[in-house]
């Protein structure tokens, strides 16, 4: 029986209760990888369910056990105005969203005898069973992170945890020892874990010409993404398609369902018309081209025909990307250019909102002190 189907009965048992997803503080700031089981939340949202978004300083702290508590705290106010910007540029309601912090349901004496008991209940090999960074771990605290992540669950109140693939391990701790503790495990959600533009597993403690930080300007982002492996009609270890599949993609559905389903769409002859709204902070469209026929979610340019002038594939799903790429009817370099192209629109009011905002950027300096050296 497979992983989806042993949490069917649990979603389907789950009925107006609010969601969560953790979010582990890593050691670097987020690349766009978070943007996976971020654009989940917006099905929780569209089925009438609130979530809640776990700050995990505890758990960061004692991974990255190099860096002193206070660092972490201004980390944590980093990505909690990281994640709202994001959240908001994606389009979704921050009125269903809120935040939690870890650390401050930790320390009551219920909390505490519970934490015991849970470490009473596993073994040293359940610990390092869960995943390759906390079975190579020397030190006490990385062994403990398993625990408080999963005791979080009953303390955060929640019913779904969403997470990548790599979270599978933890998970089965927490579905194995929470029913002991008297508590009923959370259905899981696990998505994919986006690739790095070179292959592999995107990841923070990767270089960072393998990722793209939400951070990064217009011109790194185009940088990082023309040295992305992307070889002509190859799918397999493509950099490029990925970001398009589980990033791009998904974020201008939402996008279209907003538009679909507003009072301000404006359609004309049956294209969207993006010059009614032009400028229009409130209005976020698809990632295609002026006047691409209504329902299509990205446009690739074709060829050049101008000085000023291109001409467009429009498509409505990435099935159909894939496979004209496949054909070659797409190449590397049209295809780096509009994710490229794309990803900056997307990013830039997250820069912008970085730029304006000064409890931000001191949080990053004072959290991450060694990229302002």
């Amino acid at each position: 029986m497979s992983f989806v189907i042993q949490i069917l009965p649990l979603l389907e048992s789950v009925s107006d209760c609010p969601d969560r997803m953790q979010l582990s503080l890593t050691q670097d700031p987020a690349h766009i990888g978070y943007f996976v089981p971020w654009v989940k939340l917006s099905d929780f949202l569209r089925a009438g369910g609130e979530v809640t978004i776990g700050l995990v300083d505890t758990y960061a702290f004692l991974i990255n056990y190099k860096h002193p508590w206070e660092e972490v705290q201004h980390r944590t106010t980093f990505y909690r105005h990281l994640i709202t910007t994001v959240l908001t540029v994606m389009g979704l309601p921050m009125s269903k969203i809120k935040f939690e912090q870890e650390s401050n349901h930790q320390g009551t004496p219920r909390y505490n005898v519970d934490l015991w008991k849970f470490c009473t209940l596993v073994s040293q090999a359940d610990i390092r069973a869960t995943g390759a960074e906390v079975g190579a771990a020397t030190l006490l605290s990385p062994l403990l992170t398993p625990i408080v992540q999963e005791l979080m669950v009953e303390y955060f109140q929640a019913d779904v945890e969403i997470g990548g693939k790599d979270q599978r391990g933890i998970y089965g701790l927490g579905e194995q020892f929470l029913p002991l503790l008297g508590y009923r495990p959370p259905a899981h959600l696990m998505t994919e874990l986006l690739p790095s533009l070179v292959g592999g597993k995107m990841s923070s403690s990767d270089s960072s010409n393998s990722k793209i930080m939400f951070l990064d300007n217009a011109q790194t982002v185009r940088e990082k993404i023309s040295r992305g492996s992307c070889h002509p009609g190859v799918v397999e270890a493509n950099g490029i398609l990925p970001i398009l599949k589980h990033v791009l993609m998904p974020i201008s559905e939402l996008r279209w369902n907003n538009q679909s389903h507003s009072p301000q769409k404006s359609v004309s002859n049956g294209d969207y018309d993006l010059n009614e709204h032009n400028g229009s902070a409130d209005v976020k469209w698809p990632f295609c081209a002026k006047d691409a026929p209504w329902g299509t979610l990205f446009s690739i340019p074709v060829r050049n025909v101008g000085c000023e002038c291109k001409v467009y594939t429009h498509y409505q799903s990435y099935e159909a990307i894939e496979n004209d790429y496949k054909e070659k009817l797409i190449t590397p370099e049209t295809l780096k250019d509009a994710v490229a192209s794309a990803l900056n629109e997307l990013l830039d009011p997250v820069r912008q909102a970085y730029e304006g905002n000064e409890e931000w950027r001191e949080a990053d300096r004072m959290g991450y002190p060694e990229d302002w050296i």
